[in-house]
């Protein structure tokens, strides 16, 4: 038997083909496919979006350590506050652009008085002059402190905020803080034996709390400082929450007299125990 040429015969299938009007020649496939084998397409209404896996939650940041401002300063106490207030004149006032004021109100008294009081902030008549609690306020506190025995010259003033806020407005938490660390700074270096809180703003911030005046007026707490790193010892200070003489001026009635005459004799007591039990 001859052999066949391969070539020719596909030569001649094609030629055939193309007489024939067949464009091409079938090749059969040497496999079928199984039906089953091919997945039908998923209409688009139905497509379910994958979404990608969730980006791990960044850690937290570490809260900030409390800021302590009587690092490097004086020993001698009425140096140490001249100084801090000259720091606060340098480091806080050229930040301060949200409002308009005339002078730092920083404190004045005896920077080694047994007594600290603390108001909210400075008023119109403070702004101007740089003194804390002066006008028909301080006339009035000056009284409060006649009848226990004390004179203006005895204790040390100061606001929890050094500066004055719009319109003699209540001070905006932000502002409290602001000036928080360093009415601590002027705590530390002062030490007192006790500190009469005059108002929500300062009795909330010197107690951690953000309960009403009118709660916590006449109930003794405790300012706990918590320098961090300072080296000095753990301090602890008794406060006493009252009525700002402002806002008793406006309600002078009998029974908010005697609230605050009952928070003065409280005062005087703590004042007169022996060091060991005050602290």
């Amino acid at each position: 038997m001859s052999r066949i040429d391969t070539t020719a015969a596909v030569r001649q299938w094609l030629e055939t083909g193309r007489l024939l009007g067949v464009p091409f020649a079938p090749v059969p496939r040497s496999r079928p496919v199984a039906e089953s084998a091919v997945s039908p397409p998923v209409p688009a209404a139905e497509r379910v979006a994958v979404a990608p896996p969730p980006a791990p939650a960044p850690a937290p940041a570490p809260a900030p350590a409390p800021l302590d401002l009587t690092a490097e300063l004086p020993d001698d106490p009425e140096s140490a506050l001249a100084t801090l207030a000259d720091r606060y004149q340098r480091q806080v006032v050229p930040s301060v652009t949200e409002h308009q004021f005339t002078k730092v109100v920083f404190g004045e008294g005896d920077p080694r008085a047994e007594l600290m009081i603390v108001g909210e902030g400075p008023g119109a008549e403070e702004d101007r002059s740089g003194r804390p609690f002066v006008g028909p306020a301080g006339k009035k506190l000056e009284q409060m402190l006649g009848a226990i025995g004390l004179e203006r010259s005895d204790v040390y003033i100061t606001n929890v905020v050094k500066i004055r806020p719009p319109g003699n407005r209540t001070p905006l938490p932000s502002e409290v803080e602001r000036c928080g660390p360093w009415l601590a700074a002027q705590i530390r270096i002062i030490r007192p034996r006790a500190i009469l809180a005059l108002g929500g703003p300062a009795a909330k911030w010197l107690l951690a709390t953000d309960s009403g005046i009118t709660r916590l007026r006449g109930v003794w707490g405790t300012w706990v400082d918590e320098p961090a790193g300072s080296g000095e010892p753990h301090l602890e200070v008794p406060v006493l929450p009252s009525f700002h003489p402002a806002y008793l001026l406006r309600n002078y009635t009998r029974e908010m007299r005697e609230q605050m005459w009952h928070d003065l004799q409280a005062v005087k007591a703590r004042l007169g125990e022996p060091a060991e039990a005050a602290g």
